[in-house]
């Protein structure tokens, strides 16, 4: 159960860390520039690595459900997105801001798909989530002196 953490811990880490050289690239060119070499260098990195450990015959276009094709345009959009917003509010709300769009988008695909567990706590952890997201933002007004 140790593995799966800590490659969900590492991929953690490399998002923030393609955030940061996306939102970089993305000051001296622009957010579709960024998001264009994230992607073309993602596609050939894949693609190396698929032909080295096989598994590259991608299915027949029929056999990929529809929805299967919107990953692609919305990964260019949040990639874009994020190196855009990254130079104007920096890296950690960025990410505050992200991580609680994904919670909410998530919990209403678990609610839309019927996914069993306790709603309750879910709801308690999106709470508390979003609570965080707010003080994350809240900036702390300098007292003026009387």
């Amino acid at each position: 159960m140790i593995l799966p953490i800590l490659f969900a811990v590492a991929a953690g880490v490399l998002v923030g860390i393609s955030r940061q050289v996306n939102g970089r690239l993305s000051v001296s060119t622009s957010p579709m520039v960024s998001s264009f070499y994230n992607h073309i260098v993602g596609f050939i990195t894949v693609s190396v690595v698929a032909v080295i450990i096989g598994g590259l015959i991608p299915p027949t276009v029929s056999e990929v459900p529809l929805y299967g094709y919107l990953a692609g345009p919305v990964g260019v959009i949040f990639v874009a997105a994020g190196s855009w917003v990254i130079p104007k509010i920096g890296a950690v709300n960025t990410a505050v801001l992200i991580i609680g769009g994904q919670m909410c988008m998530s919990a209403l695909m678990d609610v839309v798909e019927g996914v069993e567990g306790q709603p309750l706590l879910r709801l308690a952890g999106l709470a508390l989530i979003l609570v965080g997201m707010i003080i994350a933002q809240s900036r702390k007004k300098p007292q003026v002196a009387s």
